[in-house]
């Protein structure tokens, strides 16, 4: 009997779900959107129960749209937004909205915690910031007592879902290693980094590996879902842990550049690493003996929708870069170009600055909007250099780098990266690349799976390999030091 694999990624912006036999072919997959709830500046929340209702949507879409395969269903993968604080009472019912990743409230929290555990980079290897679970739940205390006095446990968002699913509260070190809580060297809770926020072990999950079983579906939901008993569901991953695992970014040295709304570099590792000063996140991988390095970026493909935007060009974006590569073409257009600093959201590799803005440097009257979109594109480039820089010097090489993301559908752009990171970037052709289908191997491995012919790496379409000749080194001198300057004028 060809078993099947459900794979669910609980988004900040959608829940999705897909169903897939044991050669991994997609069978069925389904998408229901969230919303996200802004009521005062900074705040970002999420109702936990949007997630457990979109997750049923998302469930009867697959079971409608093939029935039969979802009668074979075996196990179930989960993969999540990280960060998120899901605040439950005694009896595991929510107690206040989600506080969201990027919920910006609890900076003053962050600074309380840092005076707490004076060697929190050590213990945790990641600095404190508002985006972290342990400051949200520090400003609850202090902001919200009786919500605090009642919560007796704390999930991140896709440990919300299978606690829903499983009635199990359990977590995963990938997922964790976002909370602030989690010495991530041993993979385990660190009770000091707990007793920060006036925590002990009874109020987080249990943890177990991504790959490993974490609890079975109740009958409950196995009777309204129309599957059979004792279906497992694995202990799943982070969305961008769980991402790699669906690019068969497995090993040591290899890793995936995300050209999304914000940018990621993220490097496996077959040993612990941090560097907390340049605000690398040093996380566990959804895998066991496995970490990673991961430089994120909070503008990448949203700078290029926001020039975009500026210069007129509508929702043409294919059009408007056909237009910038004929006019890069000329090396003296290259050369004179603008140089851009893409802090368009603030940036987190490697300044930990939410106060630093986009600029531009060395406009002249004959700077069109080529120039200007030229300028964008490689910004983020040597924002993505900035991060490549930080992780080698945390001893988290990249030997493959595979490209995701929407910005990845641009030819032109994919060889600026390659050209200006000095590395050999490919192009993954035909696969799915989203955390759904991560969590789905996920799913396959806790079934009993071999990693290695399930974590396998898709085909490649096309390799961009670097040319050390087309691009002048002394522009990416002159972006780094135009930060200093910007910062100064603040």
């Amino acid at each position: 009997m060809n078993e099947t694999y459900l794979g669910l990624d609980i988004g900040t912006s959608s829940i999705k779900a897909l169903l897939v036999d044991r050669s991994q072919a997609v069978l069925a997959q389904a998408s229901v959107p969230l919303e996200v709830q802004r009521p005062r500046v900074l705040w970002s929340e999420q109702a936990p129960e949007a997630w457990w209702a979109a997750t049923e949507i998302a469930v009867a879409e697959l079971r409608a749209q093939h029935p039969d395969a979802w009668s074979r269903l075996r196990a179930i993968g989960l993969s999540g937004q990280m960060h998120g604080a899901t605040l439950l009472d005694a009896d595991g019912a929510v107690l206040r909205p989600a506080m969201l990743w990027n919920d910006g409230r609890s900076g003053a929290q962050c600074a309380t915690i840092s005076v707490r555990v004076p060697d929190l980079t050590e213990r945790a290897g990641n600095i404190a910031m508002p985006g972290f679970t342990a400051p949200k739940v520090l400003w609850v205390a202090e902001h919200e007592p009786a919500v605090f006095a009642a919560t007796r446990y704390v999930l991140l968002p896709k440990d919300y879902v299978r606690y829903r699913m499983t009635g199990a509260m359990v977590s995963d070190p990938s997922d964790a290693s976002g909370t602030l809580w989690l010495d991530v060297g041993r993979r385990d809770w660190d009770d000091t980094l707990l007793a920060a926020v006036g925590f002990t072990r009874a109020n987080v999950p249990t943890l177990v590996e991504g790959s490993a079983v974490s609890a079975t579906v109740s009958a409950t939901v196995a009777a309204a879902w129309g599957i059979g008993a004792e279906i497992v569901v694995a202990g799943g991953g982070g969305d961008n842990a769980a991402s790699a695992v669906g690019i068969g970014a497995t090993r040591a040295g290899e890793g995936f550049l995300s050209l999304g709304t914000s940018g990621v570099l993220f490097a496996v590792t077959d040993h612990y690493v941090s560097f907390p000063a340049r605000t690398m996140h040093g996380f566990c991988h959804a895998l066991p003996g496995r970490w990673h390095g991961m430089s994120v970026h909070l503008s990448a493909a949203a700078a290029l929708s926001w020039i975009a935007a500026v210069v007129g060009a509508g929702e043409d974006i294919v059009g408007l870069l056909g237009t910038v590569e004929s006019w890069a073409a000329t090396p003296r257009n290259r050369a004179e170009a603008p140089i851009f600093l893409p802090y368009l959201s603030g940036e987190r590799t490697p300044h930990n600055d939410p106060e630093a803005s986009g600029m531009f440097a060395g406009l002249r009257m004959d700077h069109g909007a080529p120039a200007l979109v030229y300028a964008v594109l490689e910004g983020v480039a040597f924002a993505f250099a900035d991060g490549l820089s930080v992780l080698r010097e945390a001893d988290a090489r990249l030997d493959s780098c595979l490209l995701v993301g929407g910005g990845a559908r641009s030819p032109f752009w994919c060889q600026m990266l390659a050209d200006v990171l000095e590395i050999e970037l490919s192009l993954p052709a035909g696969a799915e690349t989203g955390a759904a289908f991560g969590a789905a191997r996920l799913a396959m491995l806790a079934a009993g799976g071999d990693e290695a012919t399930v974590c396998v790496r898709p085909a490649i379409e096309r390799v961009f390999s670097p040319r050390p000749a087309s691009h002048d080194a002394s522009r990416l001198a002159r972006y780094r030091a135009l930060y200093e300057v910007e910062r100064a004028g603040r």
